[in-house]
C-alpha cells in the first residue's frame, strides 16, 4: 500500500542568483536533504534532446533478440559491465525485474589486482552493442553532462552545510561514476512482486531521469511507502550512503524502491550515480553545533554491514551481492574476505 505525493524543488539556477536567493536555495537544499533525501532538480541546463535521444538508442538496445544482447552479458566482463537479463540482478537476495546496461568510466583493466586494493577489479572497459552504435555516443554524452549537474550540487551540500564549496572536490577529481540503463517490463507478479527491491544508493548521489510517464518509484518515509509523481524534464535526486558518512548521520540515505508496471506495458529508465574515485573516502565535514545536534550517527547498510568510508569496498560489496553470475565466474574469493563480507 502507497500514497502519491510530489517532491520539493530545487532550482539549480538560483545557487548563481543573487546573495539573497542563493543562501535561501542553499538553506533549502539542506532542510530537504536531511529531513527527506529525495527532491525534483529544475534548472540543470540539460537539453530535453539529449534525454530523448538516450531513451530511443536504449529502447533500439532493448529491442534486440535476447540472443544478440547476451552477446555483451556482464558475464563476459569481471567489471560488472555489460548487459543484465531480466531476473540476472538481486536486491536484498529477492530477483529484480529488469533488464539493464551498466555503464561506467572507460578504463583499461588493471592487469594484477592489489589485495589491499580489491575495488581494482571494477576497472575495465564498458561492452557496447555493435548492432546500436549511436548508443556508446549518446550514453557517454549523458554521463558527461550529469556529472557536472551533479559537481555542482555537492559543491552546493558543502556550502549549505558550512564548508568551503571545494570541500569535496578532491575526491571527485578522477570519480568513477555509473549509468543505468534500466528497461522495466510489466509482469504479472508471479515471479516476484519487485521491479527493484527495497536498498539505499552506496555512492555519494544519484541523478534520476525517469522516462515520461513513468510510475512505481516509491520512497519510505515513517514507514510507510510513498509513490513519487515525476515531473516532466526534472531529475530525481537522492544522497547516497557517503553522504550520510560524511556527515555523521546529518544527511541520511533514504530507502526506496521500484514496483513493476503493468502488464503489457513497460518503461525505461535513466539512473546516474555520481561516485567519488574507487580509492577515496568522503572527508567529514565539522558541523556547527545545532546541524550536528540534529545528526542521526551513522547507520548500517541495507544488508545490515559495515559502510566504509572508501568508496571502492561499498561498490565491490554492493557488485558482488546484486550480481552472482559475474561474482560466482571471476569473484568467488573475494566472498572470503572478511573486509566484503561484513
Amino acid at each position: 500500500m502507497s500514497v502519491s505525493t510530489t517532491l520539493p524543488i530545487i532550482d539549480l539556477t538560483r545557487f548563481d542568483g543573487a546573495p539573497a536567493e542563493r543562501v535561501a536555495e542553499l538553506e533549502r537544499l539542506r532542510t530537504v536533504t536531511h529531513e527527506i533525501g529525495f527532491f525534483h532538480l529544475t534548472g540543470h541546463g540539460i537539453d530535453p534532446a539529449a534525454a530523448d535521444d538516450l531513451i530511443t538508442d536504449s529502447r533500439a538496445f532493448f529491442a534486440l533478440p535476447d540472443a544478440t544482447k547476451l552477446e555483451i552479458e556482464n558475464t563476459h566482463s569481471p567489471h560488472f559491465r555489460g548487459y543484465t537479463r531480466v531476473g540476472g540482478e538481486r536486491t536484498q537476495g529477492n530477483i529484480d525485474w529488469r533488464e539493464q546496461l551498466d555503464i561506467g568510466p572507460e578504463r583499461e583493466a588493471v592487469a594484477e589486482v592489489d589485495d589491499a586494493r580489491p575495488w581494482e577489479v571494477l576497472h575495465g572497459p564498458n561492452l557496447w552493442p555493435d548492432q546500436v552504435p549511436q548508443l556508446r555516443s549518446s550514453a557517454l554524452h549523458w554521463m558527461e553532462r550529469l556529472q557536472t549537474v551533479g559537481l555542482r550540487l555537492l559543491r552546493a551540500w558543502a556550502e549549505s552545510l558550512g564548508a568551503p564549496a571545494a570541500f569535496f572536490d578532491e575526491v571527485f577529481a578522477d570519480p568513477d561514476p555509473l549509468l543505468k540503463i534500466v528497461r522495466y517490463p510489466g509482469h504479472d507478479r508471479s515471479v516476484t512482486d519487485q521491479g527493484v527491491g527495497s536498498h539505499n544508493d552506496v555512492g555519494a548521489l544519484t541523478l534520476l531521469y525517469p522516462e515520461p510517464g513513468s510510475t512505481g518509484f516509491q520512497v519510505q518515509r515513517d514507514g510507510e511507502w510513498v509513490e513519487i509523481d515525476p515531473l516532466p524534464g526534472h531529475l530525481l535526486v537522492n544522497i547516497g550512503e557517503l553522504l550520510e558518512l560524511a556527515t555523521g548521520g546529518y544527511l541520511t540515505a533514504t530507502v526506496h524502491r521500484v514496483e513493476p508496471p503493468a502488464a503489457g506495458s513497460d518503461r525505461v529508465s535513466l539512473p546516474f550515480f555520481l561516485n567519488p574515485a574507487l580509492d577515496k573516502a568522503l572527508p567529514t565535514i565539522a558541523l556547527s553545533d545545532d546541524l550536528a545536534a540534529d545528526a542521526r550517527g551513522v547507520g548500517r547498510d541495507a544488508h545490515g554491514g559495515e559502510l566504509h568510508a572508501v568508496y571502492g569496498i561499498n561498490a565491490l560489496k554492493s557488485r558482488l551481492r546484486a550480481h552472482p553470475n559475474v561474482t560466482e565466474r571471476y569473484h568467488a574469493r573475494l566472498l572470503r574476505s572478511p573486509e566484503l563480507s561484513r
